[in-house]
C-alpha cells in the first residue's frame, strides 16, 4: 500500500511539471508571471492576516504591512524592511527591485503600494526570436536602425522614437540634423496633404503584412529636432520659457511619480485641444504598461478614464465631445474600484474597475501631453500624443508647473511649446497673484490682499476695500454660532446692480444650509436655506448706486426680516420644520474664488461690484481686513481714511466721513484738541477756498479717573427705583476693572454707612461682568464667568432683575441667575444715575470699586422701551467720543 501511494506522488509531481512545461511553452518571450493572494471571506478574528486586512468586494479580502514592513510571498505574514532575515527568494521581486532605490522613502511607499504574494518566473527567450533579430532585420533591410530594449521598472526619462516609426520600412539616410546635447534628431513621415505630387504605391508589405510605399516622391520624409523642454528653433538653439504648455502630438511633459495615489486619485485639468485624438495623461508601474496603470486619453473627441488594479481595465467615457480649438474643463475622481469624470459641468459619468483589486501602483513618471518614454501602447485605442495647449493641471491638491525644475516641477520633456492661445503665458503676475482669462484674448491677475495693479506689482495700505466684480475676501465660517438666531448688519456702497455681497454654505457642491445677500437688478436680496428649501427677502426699491446704504439682516429659526435703509422691514417665513443653521464652510465676501460654490437657488453668481465698509455679525462688529483669512483683488475705495488723518489712532469710517478711535492699549481718549473728534467729509465742495468741516457729537467714551455721566431725571429714575429692572447696554472695554452703573443711597461723610443701604451696580472685575444689588436686607452678587469682555470689542448685555431675582446675558449666550437675601424686593435709592464711573468711586461704591471702565458705552436701554440719552446728560465730565 506504501509503494501504491509512493507511485501516485511520483505521477502527481510529473503532471504538474508538465504543466509548467506548456506553461513556458505558451511564454516563448521573457516576461513575469505574478501571481496576487486574495482570500474568501472577511476580514476578522479568523483571518490569517498578521498586520493589515482590506475587505475587496464579492466576499474576498486581502492582506497589507505597516510602514517599515513589507508582505511575504504567502501572502499574509510580513517582514522588517532591510532585515536580513528573509533572503531575496523569500520576499520576490519585489524587494530585490527596490533594494538600489536611491530614495528610501519612495522605496518604502512603493512597497507599501504593492499587493502583496507575489512570485515571479523568469524564462530564457530563445535565441531565434529574439528583439536583437528584429533589430538585425531593419539594419540588413537598409532601415533607420531603431534600438529595442528591454523594459525596466525604474523611470526612463529619454525619448524614444514614435511607436509608429518601428514597423516602417525606408529607404531614407539616418537623420544628420546638430540638434544640441539634449536635442533628438529623427526623420519624421508627412502625411500626403503635407507634400506636393502625388505619392506612388508599389504594394509593398511592411513587417506586419502591412501595404506600404517605398518608392515616395522627395518630400515624404523629413528631417526634424525634438527640442527638450526649455529650448526651441530649428536646431534647438533657443531658449524658450514655458509657461502655459502646447503639445505638437509628438511631445511630452514628465513629472515625478504620483505619490500617496494608490488608492485615491483626484485630478483637475484644463485643456484646449486641436485634435480629436491624443493621450492627455499616462501614469503607471511599469514603463511596458503591463502592470497597474492609469491613462487619460481622448479617442474620436470624447474623453476616457482608463485605469486597471491588476485584474482588469475599468473605463468612463464622457457622454458629449470635448470643444475643439476651445478651452474645457475636467475633472477626474478614483477611489479604489469606483471612478466619474466630468467634463465641461456637464453631468458626472461613473465607472468601475474589473477585478478584486483596487490599488495602483505608481513607479513611473507621470506623462503629460503624450505617452512619453511608455511602451505596450496597444493596451490603448490612441497612441500618439495629445496636440493642442494645457494650462492647468491639479492632482490630489498638488498644482503642477509646467517649466522644468527648479523654477517648475517637470523633470523633462520634449516637443513642449508655449501656447499662444492662452493669454495668462503672457502675464507674468507678481507677489503670488493668479491669471485670469476672462473670455476671448482678454486676462487679468488675481492679485493677493495687500497688492494691486495690472500684474499685482503695488502693494496698497488698505482702509476701506473696494471689490471690482472679480474680487473676494474669506473668512472663518458661521459654522454652528448661528444654529438659532442670526444679527448681520451691513455699510456698503454698489456701483453695479448685480453681485453676491455675503455667502457662507454648508457642502462645497452647493448643497444643503446657506445664507447669501446679494443684489439683483439693483434690490437687496437675501436667500437662506435651513434644509427643506429656500426662502427669499426682497427690498421694496432699488438701491441707488455710487451711494453708502446699511442693510440690516435678522433671523431667529424660520423667521427672517431684511431692513434696508429706513424702509420697512421684509418679513418671511422659511419653508418646513426646519429651525437651525449650520455653515462650516468659509464665509466669503464680494464674491468667491468659484461661482460654482453658490447655491443654485439664488439670483445671481455675479461679484459684487463696489465698497463694503462695515459688517456686525450677531451683535459683534468684524474687523473686515484685519479678520481675512485671505482674498484676491481687493483695492481701496477712496475714502478719506486713506490718507491716514488720525495719525498713530485708528480711522473710522463712518459713509463718507471718519472718526479717530485709539488703538489697543493706548488710553482713551485719543489725544484730541476738542472734546469730540471732527467727522471730516472728503473735500468733494468747497466754500470760499475753505473745506467745510462738520461737528457731531458721537457716543461717549470714558478714562476710568472722574470719568462719568450722570442722569437724575424722572424717566430715569422710575425705571430704576422700582420692583423691577431691565438694562440693555453695548459698550466695550479695555481696562480689566471699571464701573459701568451705579445708583445707590448718599450718606453723611461724618456718618457710618450703612451696610444695608440699598444700590445697584454693575461693572467689570478682572475682565468679568459683575451685578450686586442690595434691596435692605442683604447683598446679593452675580459674576459672569464664561466670557471676558475686557478685549476693547464691542459687546451687549442684559441685566434683568425681577424682585429678589436677577440674570445676567453676554451676547446672547447661556445666562446666569441669583437671588438675594431677605424679604425686601424693591430698590430704593437717591443718587441718580452715574453711567461709566462716579465721582470718588471709592467713596461712592463703598469701596466696591477703585475706578470707572476704560472704554465706551453706545446703547443703554431701560426696560426695553426707554433708550438713555447718552448724549445729553444731565452732566457730563472728563467724556469724550468714541465711534459706536
Amino acid at each position: 500500500m506504501t509503494g501504491l501511494l509512493r507511485h501516485a506522488c511520483r505521477l502527481f509531481v510529473i503532471l504538474e511539471c508538465l504543466s509548467v512545461v506548456l506553461l513556458l511553452a505558451q511564454n516563448p518571450v521573457e516576461e513575469k508571471t505574478t501571481f496576487e493572494a486574495a482570500f474568501q471571506g472577511r476580514c476578522g478574528h479568523g483571518s490569517p492576516c498578521e498586520q493589515l486586512c482590506y475587505e475587496l468586494h464579492d466576499g474576498m479580502y486581502e492582506c497589507d504591512c505597516r510602514d517599515g514592513y513589507i508582505l511575504h510571498k504567502n501572502g499574509y505574514s510580513c517582514a522588517e524592511l532591510n532585515s536580513t532575515s528573509p533572503s531575496t527568494s523569500e520576499l520576490g521581486e519585489l524587494e530585490s527591485d527596490e533594494a538600489n532605490a536611491d530614495n528610501d522613502e519612495d522605496a518604502v511607499e512603493d512597497i507599501l503600494y504593492m499587493r502583496g504574494a507575489t512570485f515571479t518566473i523568469h524564462l530564457d527567450a530563445p535565441a531565434e526570436n529574439s528583439t536583437a533579430n528584429a533589430t538585425r532585420i531593419n539594419e540588413e533591410s537598409g532601415a533607420d536602425r531603431i534600438e529595442l530594449r528591454t523594459t525596466s521598472q525604474g523611470p526612463n526619462l529619454e525619448q524614444k522614437l514614435p511607436s509608429t516609426m518601428e514597423s516602417i520600412v525606408s529607404t531614407e539616410p539616418a537623420c544628420s540634423l546638430d540638434c544640441g546635447p539634449a536635442g533628438n534628431c529623427y526623420i519624421e513621415q508627412s502625411r500626403g496633404d503635407e507634400v506636393d505630387g502625388e505619392m506612388e504605391d508599389d504594394g509593398a508589405a511592411d513587417l506586419d503584412g502591412n501595404t506600404v510605399n517605398l518608392r515616395r516622391k522627395q518630400g515624404t520624409f523629413r528631417q526634424r529636432c525634438q527640442c527638450p523642454l526649455g529650448r526651441g528653433g530649428d536646431r534647438c538653439q533657443l531658449e524658450a520659457e514655458v509657461r502655459s504648455p502646447r503639445f505638437t502630438g509628438s511631445g511630452w511633459l514628465a513629472f515625478p511619480a504620483l505619490r500617496a495615489a494608490y488608492k485615491h486619485v483626484q485630478l483637475e485639468l484644463e485643456f484646449r485641444p486641436e485634435a480629436w485624438d491624443g493621450v492627455i495623461l499616462l501614469a503607471g508601474e511599469r514603463d511596458d504598461l503591463q502592470g497597474d496603470f492609469m491613462a487619460l486619453i481622448l479617442h474620436h473627441g470624447f474623453i476616457e478614464f482608463r485605469f486597471d488594479c491588476g485584474s482588469g481595465v475599468g473605463t468612463v467615457r464622457s457622454t458629449e465631445t470635448v470643444k475643439l480649438n476651445e478651452w474645457n474643463t475636467l475633472s477626474v475622481y478614483r477611489h479604489r474600484w469606483d471612478a466619474w469624470i466630468q467634463l465641461n459641468q456637464e453631468k458626472r459619468v461613473e465607472g468601475r474597475s474589473k477585478g478584486l483589486f483596487s490599488r495602483i501602483t505608481f513607479r513611473e513618471p507621470l506623462f503629460v501631453g503624450g505617452p512619453g518614454n511608455t511602451t505596450g501602447l496597444e493596451r490603448l485605442p490612441v497612441r500618439t500624443g495629445f496636440k493642442g495647449c494645457i494650462r492647468h493641471l491639479e492632482a490630489n491638491e498638488h498644482h503642477y508647473r509646467f517649466p522644468l525644475a527648479p523654477q517648475g516641477d517637470a523633470a523633462n520633456g520634449f516637443d513642449v511649446e508655449e501656447c499662444t492661445a492662452d493669454r495668462c503665458s503672457k502675464v507674468p503676475c507678481s507677489h503670488g497673484g493668479k491669471c485670469l482669462t476672462t473670455g476671448g484674448d482678454t486676462a487679468v491677475c488675481l492679485c493677493p490682499l495687500g497688492f494691486t495693479g495690472d500684474l499685482c506689482e503695488t502693494r496698497v495700505d488698505l482702509q476701506v476695500p473696494s471689490f471690482n466684480g472679480s474680487s473676494y475676501l474669506r473668512y472663518p465660517g458661521l459654522a454652528d454660532t448661528s444654529l438659532s438666531w442670526l444679527e448681520l448688519s451691513v455699510t456698503l456702497k454698489p456701483t453695479a446692480p448685480d453681485g453676491v455681497i455675503l455667502y457662507n454654505g454648508h457642502h462645497s457642491d452647493a448643497t444643503g444650509d446657506f445664507i447669501a445677500l446679494y443684489l439683483s437688478s439693483g434690490h437687496v436680496q437675501f436667500t437662506y436655506d435651513l434644509g427643506t428649501g429656500p426662502a427669499t427677502l426682497r427690498s421694496e426699491n432699488p438701491v441707488r448706486l455710487g451711494e453708502w446704504i446699511e442693510v440690516r439682516v435678522s433671523r431667529t429659526g424660520r423667521l427672517a426680516s431684511l431692513e434696508v435703509e429706513d424702509e420697512p422691514a421684509q418679513e418671511i417665513l422659511a419653508p418646513g420644520a426646519f429651525t437651525q443653521l449650520s455653515l462650516p464652510l468659509n464665509l466669503y465676501l464680494g464674491g468667491a474664488p468659484s461661482s460654482d460654490m453658490y447655491s443654485p437657488k439664488m439670483k445671481t453668481t455675479a461679484s459684487f461690484a463696489g465698497c463694503i465698509q462695515t459688517i456686525v455679525l450677531n451683535n459683534r462688529e468684524v474687523g473686515i481686513l484685519a479678520e481675512a483669512l485671505g482674498g484676491m483683488n481687493v483695492g481701496n475705495c477712496g475714502h478719506a481714511c486713506e490718507a491716514r488723518p488720525c495719525g498713530d489712532a485708528e480711522c473710522r469710517p463712518v459713509r463718507e466721513r471718519f472718526t479717530c478711535r485709539c488703538r489697543p492699549g493706548v488710553p482713551h481718549p485719543c489725544p484730541a484738541t476738542d472734546d469730540y473728534t471732527p467727522l471730516v467729509s472728503p473735500p468733494a465742495k468747497f466754500t470760499d477756498g475753505v473745506t467745510s468741516v462738520k461737528y457731531e457729537r458721537a457716543v461717549p467714551s470714558f478714562t476710568g479717573s472722574e470719568s462719568y455721566l450722570h442722569y437724575n431725571d424722572a424717566d430715569t429714575m422710575k425705571r430704576i427705583i422700582s420692583y423691577k429692572v431691565d438694562i440693555n447696554m453695548r459698550f466695550r472695554a479695555s481696562s480689566s476693572s471699571g464701573l459701568l452703573l451705579w445708583s445707590g443711597r448718599q450718606s453723611d461723610p461724618q456718618e457710618q454707612r450703612d451696610e444695608n443701604d440699598d444700590f445697584l451696580a454693575l461693572g467689570l472685575d478682572h475682565g468679568y461682568l459683575t451685578l450686586a444689588y442690595n434691596l435692605g436686607s442683604g447683598e446679593a452678587v452675580l459674576r459672569y464667568n464664561l466670557t471676558r469682555l475686557d478685549d476693547d470689542l464691542w459687546h451687549r448685555i442684559r441685566a434683568v432683575r425681577n424682585e429678589q431675582w436677577a440674570s445676567l446675558v453676554i451676547d446672547s449666550g447661556t445666562g446666569v441667575s441669583a437671588s438675594s437675601p431677605g424679604q425686601l424686593r424693591q430698590l430704593n435709592t437717591d443718587t441718580g444715575l452715574y453711567v461709566g464711573g462716579a465721582p470718588d468711586v471709592v467713596r461712592t461704591t463703598g469701596g466696591r470699586y477703585t475706578k470707572g471702565i476704560v472704554g465706551c458705552i453706545s446703547d443703554l436701554v431701560l426696560d426695553s422701551d426707554f433708550s438713555v440719552a447718552l448724549s445729553s446728560p444731565a452732566q457730563a465730565t472728563n467724556t469724550h467720543s468714541c465711534i459706536p
